[in-house]
This record gives structure tokens, C-alpha cells and sequence, in this order.
């Protein structure tokens, strides 16, 4: 999988397994304590923290912002919205590498193979039909999530359904530009830690099942979950990819 040239996800792309300090509060600062608390969470849950990617939250961020969490290491961003990415595209270059986290609708898909190294957001077969379409006209494979709302709440995207996720599975795997890497939650607001555990362990569980019944190899291996205030639990309860951003860049307006 290539975004503007390079591959996604090779070892030398991982963030920050040494990143350069920071003055505390600053964005290099604090992505190098996001780093270190990543690490710990891991081994406490007896991982690699090797196994963790770091997918920096830059909505609503300048593009100076993002460069300077680049210049300390940090290469996966984050953007909820396609246009506000492809913005900052233009402006910082080839280097950062964009997931796409947010809500995609169907009249953007075509701005995002190529574009993107990966879309976490992945809800129904129109807007997984709507990606292998353009991401074939672009000519390269995009890697794409499912994302649950397994909580069922009414403000958010996302399967909550079992039989609705086993056939969109059935077609994001069937299609021949998509590589399907994995399931994306977002727990509902205010949960404690028990309740935030149990949501992300229950993933973790329905990821190795549909795994299992799918038969899906290697590629199908990532589970996004945790965020700014809850990431190391879920790297403790089986995350790969935590999509964190107030706690890099500090809070959004």
C-alpha cells in the first residue's frame, strides 16, 4: 500500500520507537510521553510495543502543527474530513502519511484512493463499493477499516448490527483494490474504565471471530480503537492503532 510514493507501514515508518525529546507541553514533548505510555501499556499486557501504531489526530491542526510533530518522529495522521486533509496535503508534502477517521460520504470517496494510506470508517457496501470503484481508476490498493458502533448510539456511524458486519465483510474482502485490515471503534462519551475495557475487549473478541468464520489471512490483523483519554487501556485490551490527538497537540477549539 503506497501514499504519495511510499510504502505504508514499513519498519522504518513506525514513530517514535526513539522520538526526539521535547520541552514538556510542547508537541514533540508530548508525543514523546504519548510514545512512552504507549510502550508501558504494552508490556503490561505482555506485547511488543513494536505491535502499537500511533495515528497522530491533527483535525482541526495547522499544517506547522503537523510538521512539527513530523520533525519528531511521528509519520500516521489522523483527519475526519477529507477536504480539510487534502489541505494540509498540499501543504506539508510527501512525507506524513493520512488516515482518514472520520465519516466519509459517498461524493468524497473519489478524492481518497492515492490520497490516503488508509480510511478507518469503512460503514456499508456503498461506501466500500464507492472506494474499490475509484481506488481501481487510481490503480493502487487501499487499505480500509469497518468501523462499529456497537453501543448503538444515534450521533455516531458504524455497523451495530452482526448480520449487517458479516456481509459487508463478505464484500470489503471480496473486493480487489480493498485490502481489509481490520475493525474501528469509538466508545460512547463518559464510560469508566470497566465499561471501556469491556467494549474494547468484546471487539477484540468479534475481530478474532469474524476472522476465524472469514477465513481472512494476514492483512485482516489491526484493531483501531483508544483515544487521547483512554489509549492505553485499549492498547492493554488489544489494540494496534490508537488515533490520538488532544493529547499531542493539545485541545481543539
Amino acid at each position: 500500500m503506497r501514499n504519495g510514493g511510499q510504502m505504508v507501514h514499513s519498519k522504518e515508518d513506525l514513530p517514535g520507537k526513539n522520538p526526539p525529546g521535547g520541552a514538556p507541553g510542547s508537541i514533540a514533548g508530548n508525543l514523546a510521553s504519548v510514545t512512552a505510555r504507549i510502550a508501558a501499556a504494552a508490556l503490561r499486557a505482555g506485547r511488543n510495543p513494536a505491535e502499537v501504531t500511533l495515528i497522530a489526530v491533527s483535525k482541526t491542526k495547522s499544517a506547522a502543527a503537523v510538521m512539527e510533530a513530523y520533525r519528531a518522529g511521528q509519520r500516521f495522521f489522523g483527519e475526519n474530513r477529507v477536504q480539510e486533509a487534502l489541505k494540509k496535503m498540499e501543504e506539508t508534502g510527501a512525507g506524513p502519511l493520512w488516515h482518514l477517521i472520520g465519516h466519509l460520504q459517498g461524493n468524497k470517496a473519489k478524492r481518497v484512493p492515492g490520497r490516503f494510506a488508509a480510511v478507518h470508517s469503512v460503514d456499508s457496501e456503498r461506501i466500500a463499493l464507492a472506494l474499490e470503484e475509484h481506488a481501481g481508476r487510481a490503480g493502487e490498493p487501499l487499505e480500509v477499516f469497518i468501523q462499529l458502533n456497537w453501543q448503538g448510539e444515534d450521533t455516531k456511524a458504524g455497523v451495530n448490527d452482526a448480520t449487517v458486519l458479516r456481509k459487508l465483510t463478505e464484500t470489503v474482502s471480496g473486493c480487489s483494490h480493498l485490502v481489509l485490515r481490520g475493525l474501528m471503534t469509538i466508545p460512547r462519551p463518559h464510560m469508566n474504565e470497566a465499561q471501556t475495557r469491556g467494549l474494547y475487549a468484546d471487539i477484540r473478541s468479534l475481530h478474532e471471530g469474524i476472522k476465524s468464520e472469514f477465513g481472512l489471512g494476514e492483512p485482516f490483523n489491526q484493531l483501531s480503537m483508544g483515544m487521547s483519554h483512554d489509549f492505553e487501556w485499549a492498547v492493554e485490551e488489544g489494540a494496534t492503532m490508537v488515533r490520538v490527538g488532544t493529547a499531542i497537540f493539545g485541545a481543539r477549539p
